[in-house]
């Protein structure tokens, strides 16, 4: 598998919450993916990773070793602009648009790079987020068909007042409608916890101590205050 979004899959396949087909394709990319395996290693045995790093200090030597090299730089003569230049000097209209076109060319590619490592650093956040989830003691996992198709798996920990829910499967819905997910307790009182657009893993952080039950309904864009009936999932959490 090539898809970058490959990478935000060790969740759900721990949890073994994907289907046969994408498990397969998972599994293969497991055998080149070091990172992968890292997270699949990890997220099996719960145990939780440092969620902050600390940067190391720069060695007492590097501004020494800096100023050392400033030394022996040699500065450039003062440049002559105008029709006086040199001619290698000069810069003509094309070849300071080919500058700019360049400049932006490389700005771009840096803010995809950025904007990748942004993705992957939050679904590593995500993950360590599960592992911790996965760890606690209580933490419990049920499985609930979704009506219409597909299937909803929750793991829930009330020490932590933490789930993680996993969505796969799921029937694609019209544009103005979306999947909602709640939590029951056990006076019947349902309380929102996300959106949902499609097939996702979510963490999710409260609302889950004391709640008897996981639900899943389809509602307008944006959500609603309270689900509509009948809803497309009710899992027992107990």
């Amino acid at each position: 598998m090539t898809d970058p979004d490959v990478h935000t899959l060790a969740g759900p396949y721990v949890l073994d919450a994907l289907p046969a087909p994408e498990r397969t394709r998972f599994e293969a990319h497991l055998k080149d993916c070091a990172f992968c395996r890292t997270e699949v290693d990890e997220l099996r045995e719960a145990a939780v990773k440092l969620a902050t790093q600390v940067a190391a200090p720069p060695p007492p030597h590097l501004k020494a070793n800096v100023m050392a090299a400033i030394d022996q730089v040699r500065q450039l003569p003062p440049q002559v602009w105008g029709e006086d230049a040199p001619a290698e000097r000069r810069y003509s209209r094309r070849s300071v648009l080919a500058l700019a076109a360049a400049a932006v060319a490389a700005a771009t590619a840096g803010g995809v790079a950025i904007d990748q490592y942004r993705r992957r650093s939050e679904q590593t956040e995500a993950n360590q987020r599960i592992s911790a989830i996965l760890a606690q003691p209580d933490a419990r996992t049920v499985h609930g068909a979704v009506s219409g198709g597909g299937q909803a798996t929750v793991v829930t920990s009330a020490r932590a007042n933490a789930a993680v829910v996993v969505l796969k499967d799921l029937p694609k819905l019209p544009a103005q409608r979306t999947w909602q997910l709640w939590m029951i307790d056990t006076s019947q009182q349902a309380h929102s916890i996300g959106l949902a657009t499609g097939d996702e893993t979510q963490v999710i952080d409260g609302n889950v101590t004391g709640k008897a039950t996981f639900g899943l309904t389809i509602e307008p864009a944006g959500g609603s205050p309270s689900p509509t009936l009948p809803a497309a999932a009710l899992i027992p959490l107990t």
